[in-house]
């Protein structure tokens, strides 16, 4: 079976979400106060790997699923494979940091060492419901979300793929989801659905994927074809999101212009454009998961050290030393990505390609 397009520029994209995550949680050690708004709406950076995630998943998944050459047990093993090394890696390496650190004297906190969700974070249910008490990596819970859009992919591919040769249709309920689900939560919960984590999170990625999935078929008809329109697609949204970004314009707004961002890079790649495809920027869109991962694990073990080396009090970091931290999570995560991510996930299919079957037909893929 050939491999799916290469579509670079969704690849690189996934550094700026991480990214833009990274800062959303960091700004606090550098600035009292508010955050500024395009700072404040950074923890829609999950909602973008979201969106993403239901179009890869629909670009490698989707047709084999429509002509029956899906394999379900192997879909999940490959999923897996993706997710759980560098899940377990952190969360095993933060109990020793915080065992380390309790024989040095210092205490993690309550906030941390929760065992009452430790069940539920050893099997990635922690944002379904039941892990509520938190703890542990908390940014994890979004991995927990994907788990559940993982086992759920059946389910969006049995209403997307009837729906191929009609994207508009697909892309308007998926649309009209994001808007009724951002609205009507809040009149249960108390709060946006863009902020449920560990309660609600699995939730919380249901529209965001339906829309991926969704978008994904636009780009399968070719709704942008021409180089200059996808260029000028790509400038417009990212103006737009940057604007809305810094507007604190509300948050079902900021995740339709996700899925137009990612329309309009799919077709860039597609016209055989370069931007955003660079070998530097892919390979930091495939470090970004470990980004993610290692951040706040990578914020405690640096503001100890640092303020320890350098004498300095609790409360804010000075910038240098703020801004030494926000850079060194990069080769922090490279370090985890290429010491665990990749040696896992490979050893992984491997094992499942020498006669490892789960569900029948073996298919492997590599999705981002």
């Amino acid at each position: 079976m050939p491999r799916p397009e290469n579509l670079k520029p969704l690849t690189t994209l996934r550094i700026y979400a991480a990214a833009w995550v990274v800062l959303y949680h960091y700004w606090p050690l550098l600035v009292a106060g508010a955050r500024p708004g395009a700072v404040e709406k950074g923890y829609l950076g999950v909602e973008l790997f979201f969106v993403l995630s239901g179009f890869i998943l629909s670009h490698v998944y989707l047709q084999s699923f429509g002509e029956k050459r899906f394999s379900y047990g192997s879909f999940l093993w490959a999923r897996l494979a993706r997710i759980y090394p560098v899940h377990i890696a952190v969360l095993a390496g933060l109990a020793l940091l915080i065992a380390a650190a309790s024989a040095a004297g210092f205490q993690a906190g309550d906030e941390v060492v929760v065992w009452s969700s430790l069940p539920a974070q050893l099997l990635l249910m922690q944002a379904w419901g039941l892990g509520q008490e938190g703890g542990w990596n908390h940014p994890s819970w979004s991995i927990s979300a994907e788990w559940f859009a993982y086992l759920a992919f059946p389910a969006f591919a049995m209403i997307f793929w009837p729906l191929r040769a009609r994207p508009w249709v697909a892309t308007g309920l998926a649309a009209l989801l994001v808007v009724v689900l951002n609205l009507v939560f809040p009149l249960f919960a108390g709060h946006p659905l863009t902020e449920a984590t560990t309660a609600w999170g699995a939730l919380r990625i249901v529209p965001c994927f339906a829309l991926g999935c969704a978008v994904y078929l636009l780009w399968r008809n070719k709704a942008v074809v021409s180089p200059t329109g996808a260029k000028a697609l790509t400038a417009g949204l990212i103006a737009a999101i940057a604007a809305g970004a810094a507007l604190t314009i509300p948050d079902l707004f900021m995740v339709l212009l996700f899925g137009g961002l990612i329309l309009a890079l799919a077709s860039l790649a597609s016209s055989g454009s370069n931007l955003m495809g660079s070998k530097l920027g892919v390979y930091l869109g495939e470090v970004s998961f470990a980004v993610y991962m290692v951040c706040i694990p990578w914020e405690l073990v640096f503001t100890r050290v640092a303020r320890t080396a350098l004498g300095l009090p609790e409360g804010l970091l000075p910038w240098p030393v703020w801004a030494l931290m926000f850079a060194g999570v990069i080769p922090a995560a490279m370090v985890v990505h290429h010491l665990v991510e990749r040696p896992a996930r490979n050893a992984m299919r491997a094992w499942e390609a020498s006669g490892f079957r789960l569900g029948g037909r073996r298919e492997v893929a590599d999705a981002t």
